[in-house]
């Protein structure tokens, strides 16, 4: 897939249609600020779901929750490795989750 500037449905089109074959037809979630991706839906005979201000808010401060810990982990153990790949932060996330997952089930 190429990656594109200009944003119109056929360009939201051409990014749901790849993941609907390979993933099955879900419903695409989005804020509902952008006109395109209801359109692209409807073409592809997709469910399109527009998400509340309180599940976007709930879902910005998750994700900035993960990019502030992983920067932190980064600040103590800095990957110096040219051309990397980001596995180790695949890892690192991957070990995060299962031990906070253990904390909440030791409690």
């Amino acid at each position: 897939m190429s990656i594109s500037k200009e944003r119109n449905m056929f360009v939201a089109e051409g990014f749901l249609y790849p993941l609907s074959e390979k993933r099955g037809e879900h419903p695409v979630s989005t804020d509902g600020d952008r006109t395109w991706y209801p359109q692209a839906c409807q073409f592809l005979k997709l469910r399109h779901h527009i998400r509340s201000q309180y599940e976007k808010s709930v879902i910005k401060r998750a994700t900035l929750c993960v990019k502030d810990r992983t920067e932190s982990f980064d600040d103590c153990f800095p990957y110096k490795k040219k051309k990397c790949k980001l596995r180790h932060v695949i890892t690192w996330l991957t070990l995060y989750v299962k031990f906070h997952n253990n904390e909440l089930f030791l409690k």
